[in-house]
């Protein structure tokens, strides 16, 4: 599933960040309720694990 930053984490896990080619570029752990980060590209998104 993907998710956007500001968004709300939906549940506690770690979510990978993921480039606009696909690529994962690395991955933070979020409880649920909080809200994803901003990444350090425009274009990424952030893909449960």
């Amino acid at each position: 599933m993907r998710f956007n930053a500001g968004e709300t984490a939906p549940k506690s896990a770690t979510y990978k960040v993921v480039g606009p080619d696909g690529k994962c570029l690395g991955s933070v752990y979020m409880k649920e309720g909080e809200t994803l980060p901003p990444t350090q590209m425009s274009g990424c998104h952030y893909e449960m694990e």
